[in-house]
């Protein structure tokens, strides 16, 4: 369990926090810091006579939702009982979209419209399903599917049915069970619960307040209806660094944060994996979600490099940067008291077919080093610096890439007839101990 920030590193955070309440003119802010899988921090503004906010006040989470829905949808296919690549025909027959996949669904790939036809729904009482389907027009959509990433709430009102329809109850209903109830989330509710905060439109010129409608989203509820707090979502926060055996393993959340589909307009800043956005910043790449509903806005991003999460609710209807802010006081945490490197460790136990392997070998007549961190074979350009690839060995004394240009790529260690290694092949690429040995395949000699 990681200690309490200093005093000095909660005083910058806060510092954060109050400008962002200043700047975006929010009737009260709230944020915490996760690291190592504790609440390290928490802070709050309120401007409001009479609220008192805090870790333990409910805000609408808006479509943080959506992560919850894409949880239990990874859940199904851990399960066998669909395929990411399955066509939604397959899973709700009958309704438009029919060649969409999962996965397109999940990141926002489709190119359907992002908003169901009718009355605005974020600030309308919503239908049933029957009703959403039923206004669902695919002749017309903004994008063919996977042509690029366009933000669309309809997608998961879909998975939310789709859920439904495998396991026999709604998809609230499986979320309760198998996410809040594992994680001890007990503040994260479909309707608010006291003490919560009221969502509220800030008057752009004269500064009053308005209150904003809450309704229960129906159809659409599983793109945006959640309410929670600072400190449970500081445990769904410790659960997207370290997964956990009742929800999903780490493997799959490693899946789903890795990037699916993207918009030219964002550049590299962002991109979305299966149900989650990416966001540059941290050690290098954030992930989570941000949310906003009439009323709130709020943010969950964690740095699986760092093990450090942020979280953090306003109750106005604009004025948080949902995003940028999260990074922001992910960064000013790294600056004041930074991640501990895990500690080097002498090698104890060198596995044979790595020990083999090690050293220098050629690709052509370019010399690359092979060696050992203990887990993953480094390939890295002699005279270079930085890593090439990275590979893992398997069982069967192949090695499968996990990083660099060999990613998903098998290496093979070929052997002469006296069991000496001459070379090693991956895919097309030939490593071998002097530059163009002529004893190797192509290219076989200095051309």
């Amino acid at each position: 369990m990681s200690a309490p920030v200093a005093g000095l590193t909660a005083r910058r955070l806060d510092v954060l926090l109050a400008q962002e309440q200043t700047r975006g003119r929010l009737p009260s802010i709230v944020g915490g810091l996760v690291r190592d899988g504790s609440l390290v921090w928490t802070g709050s503004v309120s401007a409001l006579d009479g609220f008192e906010t805090g870790p333990d006040v409910q805000y609408r989470i808006g479509s943080i939702t959506k992560t919850l829905v894409a949880v239990l949808v990874l859940q199904l296919r851990d399960e066998g009982l669909l395929d990411l690549n399955d066509r939604l025909d397959a899973h709700l027959p009958g309704i438009a979209y029919v060649d969409r996949t999962m996965r397109d669904l999940l990141a926002h790939a489709t190119g359907m419209h992002a908003e169901p036809a009718g009355e605005w729904w974020e600030r309308t009482p919503g239908g049933g399903f029957e009703e959403l389907a039923a206004a669902l027009d695919d002749s017309a959509p903004a994008f063919a599917a996977g042509v690029t990433f366009h933000y669309t709430n309809v997608a998961f009102g879909l998975l939310g049915e789709l859920v439904a329809r495998h396991r026999g109850t709604s998809w609230w209903e499986q979320a309760v069970t198998r996410i809040l109830q594992p994680l001890a989330m007990t503040r994260t509710t479909y309707l608010p619960q006291q003490p919560h905060a009221t969502g509220w439109s800030v008057h752009h010129y004269a500064g009053t307040l308005t209150p904003e409608p809450a309704h229960d989203a129906g159809a659409m509820a599983p793109a945006g209806q959640v309410w929670s707090t600072v400190t449970d979502l500081a445990r769904f926060a410790t659960f997207l660094l370290d997964g956990h055996p009742d929800v999903l393993k780490r493997a799959t959340l490693d899946e789903m944060s890795t990037p699916q589909s993207a918009a030219r307009a964002s550049a590299l800043a962002s991109a979305h994996g299966l149900g989650f956005q990416i966001v540059r910043g941290g050690a290098g790449m954030v992930f989570g979600h941000t949310g906003s509903m009439p009323g709130f806005l709020a943010g969950l991003f964690v740095d699986p490099v760092r093990r450090t999460g942020a979280v953090i609710f306003a109750n106005g209807t604009t004025g948080m940067r949902c995003d940028r802010l999260s990074v922001e006081l992910l960064e000013s945490l790294e600056a004041s008291e930074g991640t501990l490197p895990k500690p080097w460790a002498p090698v104890r136990d060198l596995p044979a077919t790595v020990e083999e392997i090690l050293g220098v070998w050629h690709w052509g007549n370019t010399a690359f080093e092979f060696s050992w961190d203990g887990t993953e074979v480094a390939v890295a350009k002699v005279g270079a610096g930085g890593r090439a690839h990275l590979l893992r060995p398997q069982d069967d004394g192949t090695f499968l890439g996990t990083a660099g240009y060999h990613h998903g790529e098998v290496l093979h260690v070929v052997r002469n007839e006296d069991g000496s290694i001459n070379p090693l092949l991956c895919e097309t690429f030939v490593y071998t101990r002097v530059p163009y040995d002529p004893a190797a395949p192509i290219p076989g000699g200095h051309p």
